[in-house]
């Protein structure tokens, strides 16, 4: 079983907006895992999160192997025979040798066969040197090899034992053929998140709609839809929802029985057709709100019942990064995972900012560029606005500037959050 995914309780803070850290520190402290497990077949494993540890059953590899084809022989052997060995027979991946390798010979040997018993060492193939003589076959092997050169040795890779899988794991591919290695064909994970992706506002139309002034096509949608498919979730389409305070009331109402997240975009302020936080705040708790970050500064969160809300400006670009910033790290918790902070490297700015507000961290659509010496420095989309969708797919990444800053020089060290460590490809 598990437990609520907030605590349920109004969060009050004396400040008007709260910092970043602040933000965080909320989220961490108010959510849990909601979600239970089940079986997945390994192949279908991809993307969820583990809810169960995995021990290697067995030594990986099983036995002492060859890592090239070549010629196997004992190495204390190798300079009484002068390096001229009588070949005793081959050896190739999954037929083992039956006989042991006898005194001062070797096996021809192929990459992956298990290694015949007192034999220790492995000449490459193309190093060596085959010979006929008196209707017997032999293989010079040269001076230099060291013990146990070529031979890759049991448990090497992993040994009987050894943890290779923790809870709330991401399963990456990689992960996926650690497992494969031990056996394993089916194992125990976290469902998949339910999250109910909703849009607001009378002026927005889906693509392939007709719009006329004032219309504006709804890019959020499948903005966030793409960014919430990074994590293991089933994402419904609620729509976009009208204006009217009672009917989005209603619709929320209803999809927090049926849905663990509900991500919302616009209708975040306190304006008159701002209708989700007025809903939230009738319906629920309302947790945190109005942070003092740009752009996002409108990011709301909340819940309703055991529901969690995450309600992201309208503003594109400030959907986007308080999705990367709050909604998806919170959404990773809520589905069995860790809070997922985002890779943070710092390097030289390549751009100015004569003058910014303090007390507000800010965020610039950022992108890596090497220069003719070779230093790697961060540069700023030319403009800011938090509607251009074009300095979103102009980016790498963030460019994360802290309150107390208050102008940035080229050259001053910033921080760069890439965008492939917060699951956009």
């Amino acid at each position: 079983m598990t437990g609520p995914a907030l605590l349920n309780d109004c969060f009050l803070h004396d400040k008007d907006r709260l910092r970043h850290q602040e933000a965080l520190d909320i989220l961490k402290s108010r959510v849990s895992r909601v979600t239970e497990t089940e079986i997945v077949r390994l192949e279908e494993a991809y993307g969820r999160i583990a809810a169960q540890p995995l021990k290697a059953p067995r030594n990986i590899p099983l036995a002492d192997n060859s890592a090239v084809d070549g010629y196997a022989f004992r190495h204390a052997d190798h300079e009484e025979a002068g390096g001229f060995f009588p070949l005793q027979n081959r050896v190739s991946a999954g037929h083992p040798s039956e006989t042991a390798l006898a005194p001062w010979a070797a096996m021809q040997i192929f990459t992956g066969a298990v290694m015949p018993e007192g034999a220790d060492t492995v000449a490459m193939q193309e190093d060596c040197e085959r010979h006929t003589q008196d209707g017997r076959e032999f293989v010079i092997v040269p001076q230099g090899l060291k013990p146990g050169a070529n031979c890759r040795k049991a448990g090497e890779d992993v040994s009987e034992g050894t943890e290779i899988l923790s809870e709330k794991s991401w399963l990456r591919p990689q992960d996926l053929a650690g497992i494969a290695s031990t056996g394993t064909a089916e194992l125990s994970v976290f469902k998949k998140l339910r999250v109910a992706l909703v849009s607001t506002g009378d002026e927005l139309r889906r693509p392939g709609k007709l719009i006329t002034v004032g219309d504006v096509y709804d890019s959020n949608h499948f903005l966030l839809r793409g960014l919430a498919q990074s994590l293991p979730v089933d994402i419904e389409d609620l729509g976009i929802l009208k204006d009217d305070g009672d009917l989005v009331e209603a619709i929320l109402r209803d999809a927090a029985e049926r849905f663990d997240v509900i991500l919302t975009t616009g209708g975040a302020s306190r304006g008159e057709e701002d209708h989700v936080l007025a809903a939230l705040d009738r319906l629920g708790q309302r947790h945190m709100w109005q942070l003092a970050i740009k752009p996002g500064r409108p990011m709301m969160f909340g819940q309703i019942g055991n529901c969690t809300l995450l309600g992201l400006p309208g503003n594109p670009v400030a959907a986007m990064v308080c999705f990367l910033l709050y909604a998806r790290p919170v959404m990773s918790v809520l589905a069995g995972g860790p809070f997922l902070e985002p890779q943070r490297f710092q390097m030289p700015a390549g751009f100015d900012v004569p003058k910014k507000k303090p007390d507000r961290r800010e965020f610039y659509r950022g992108f890596l560029k090497t220069e003719a010496g070779g230093t790697v420095t961060a540069h700023k989309f030319e403009r800011d606005g938090s509607g251009l969708i074009s300095g979103l797919r102009a980016a790498d990444g963030l460019i994360e500037i802290p309150e107390e800053t208050v102008s940035v020089r080229k050259g001053d060290t910033v921080t760069f959050l890439p965008f492939s460590g917060m699951g956009i490809l």
